[in-house]
């Protein structure tokens, strides 16, 4: 009865959040998590609910939720899985979007150091999930208030070989090609407005 239940209780969870009633997911998901934790359900099981709250507390704009979170679930599949893993590579991009989004770039630079080299290893240069890893640390470099002028250029270079791989690997049209495109003009413009010398 209660895996019935559960399951019920995801598919509704997930319509909603398909149709854009995003509190009402939340309600849904609140009551699934906690559901799944009194009646001892697998940490797997957990840890994906989790994710899901994570991301539908991102689309209500309850970025601090959502990192905390977010924060949680990483932490989960790095001692579940290991570093090395698919399922904590992505883990590990959506906590970092959280960092972004909460302008917290000196957290979220380490994070990403870290897990790049080794997306880059395990999953390859091509792979869309490493692709995005890549993205989001380009835009925390060049978007950092305090960023320096070599990373500025470090955000530039990085988002010209995404481009270049993801145009080959994707398409040109592909909406993660056109992202990183447009994160690769401003990332120009804010180097541009940095080595411009302002006038008197």
């Amino acid at each position: 009865m209660d895996s019935a239940r559960r399951l019920a209780m995801e598919v509704l969870g997930n319509g909603l959040d398909a149709s854009g009633r995003y509190k009402d997911a939340l309600s849904v998901g609140e009551a699934e998590l906690s559901m799944k934790r009194r009646t001892g359900t697998s940490v797997n099981s957990i840890l994906v609910t989790q994710s899901n709250l994570a991301s539908t507390y991102l689309k209500l704009g309850r970025f601090e939720e959502a990192l905390q979170v977010q924060r949680d679930v990483y932490s989960g599949w790095l001692k579940l899985l290991g570093e090395e893993h698919e399922r904590t590579l992505i883990t590990a991009n959506n906590y970092a979007h959280c960092l972004l989004c909460l302008r917290k770039c000196e957290e979220a630079k380490p994070l990403l150091r870290r897990t790049i080299p080794v997306a880059r290893r395990v999953l390859g240069e091509g792979n869309e999930n490493t692709l995005r890893l890549r993205w989001n640390y380009a835009q925390l470099l060049y978007r950092d208030d305090g960023a320096t002028l070599d990373e500025l250029h470090e955000a530039v270079s990085t988002l010209e070989d995404t481009d270049r791989i993801a145009r080959r690997v994707l398409g040109g049209a592909h909406p993660h090609t056109e992202g990183i495109a447009s994160q690769l003009r401003n990332a120009r413009a804010a180097l541009r407005a940095r080595e411009t010398p302002p006038t008197a």
